[in-house]
């Protein structure tokens, strides 16, 4: 399954509004999980079974939690069974159709 998820502390850290530094324990969680794993502007995307990956999410909000009075949490998931690297695999699919769309 891949999950993307966004976490963040509702309140900011100081006056800029950043939450950046949250932010980055949060992705330690993640990189230390040794799941496939990719992080944007926006969002984390991570792939695994399910246990391991809501582990790994619900790890993430309570890390924040530790230094935040709230957490909001956003999440996708695409759960289909006996499918991996689709972290890879969906851009490789996606990159291949429009280069067939560009050759018409």
């Amino acid at each position: 399954m891949l999950i993307a998820f966004s976490v963040a502390p509702t309140v900011a850290a100081d006056d800029t509004g950043s939450v950046s530094d949250a932010v980055a324990r949060a992705i330690r969680v993640v990189r230390d999980s040794g799941l496939p794993h990719r992080t944007d502007a926006m969002f984390t995307t991570i792939e695994g079974e399910w246990e391991e990956c809501m582990a790994v999410v619900k790890q993430c909000c309570d890390v924040l939690a530790e230094t935040s009075p709230r957490v909001g949490l956003v999440l996708k998931a695409d759960i289909r069974p006996g499918w991996t690297g689709e972290l890879d695999g969906k851009l490789e699919r996606l990159e291949d159709a429009l280069g067939r769309q560009q050759d018409d």
